[in-house]
């Protein structure tokens, strides 16, 4: 069992990287015949090759700020507070707190990883 996920993994990265190869190609297409960033479609007898484009926008938050700050409009601005984990560090190598008060308010998330590597 453990030989057959060996080689199924080793299976997954060759198709991953074929699959990235065909996806770039087909990219090249469309930016060549309907322009970059524009939609495409090219029918076949069986298949359709379509390509949709999904845009995602986000501030330069640095930027943003200092512009909105400088418009005057500070409540389009957001203050957040959160803890900074290197002066809890400081705090607790300090002594002025014990790294048990804080242990119960800790998230902790696991996540499990297998791997299996040839001899």
């Amino acid at each position: 069992m453990v030989e057959k996920y060996y080689k199924l993994h080793k299976q997954v990265k060759e198709l991953e990287k074929e699959l990235s190869q065909l996806k770039k190609t087909f990219n090249q297409y469309f930016d060549l015949t309907v322009g970059p960033n524009e939609k495409g479609i090219l029918q076949f007898d069986t298949f359709v090759l379509q390509r949709n484009i999904r845009l995602s926008e986000k501030f330069r938050e640095e930027e943003a700020v200092q512009k909105l700050e400088a418009l005057n409009l500070i409540d389009c601005v957001k203050v957040e507070k959160r803890v900074d984990e290197e002066k809890v560090k400081a705090a607790v190598t300090l002594g002025l707190l014990e790294e048990e008060e804080l242990n119960n308010l800790k998230e902790r998330k696991y996540s499990s990883v297998i791997s299996v590597k040839e001899k």
